[in-house]
């Protein structure tokens, strides 16, 4: 399988910004690995859009957008669960 490479969008990088400082280096290690394996278990593919899934880390939610054809894993939003889908 190849490696993908992994992009954030600036929104994505201020809401991690404002997340509390405990659960970041878990969700940054959470997203290094998308590049290896995309589909971990436990991803869900979100509904209503064509490549977007999103995975648990602990309380929050990191939703990405996967282009097989580049491969390229962009990472759109990380929100805590009760706002991620808003």
């Amino acid at each position: 399988m190849a490696s993908y490479r992994i992009e954030w969008k600036a929104s994505a990088v201020r809401e991690l910004k404002r997340l509390d400082r405990s659960v970041v280096p878990r969700i940054v290690e959470a997203v290094g690995q998308l590049a290896r394996n995309p589909f971990p278990r436990g991803c869900r593919k979100l509904k209503g859009s064509g490549n977007s899934f999103r995975i648990r880390v602990g309380d929050y939610r990191v939703v990405y957008e996967i282009a097989e054809t580049l491969p390229l894993v962009e990472v759109v939003r990380v929100r805590h669960r009760k706002d991620a889908y808003r």
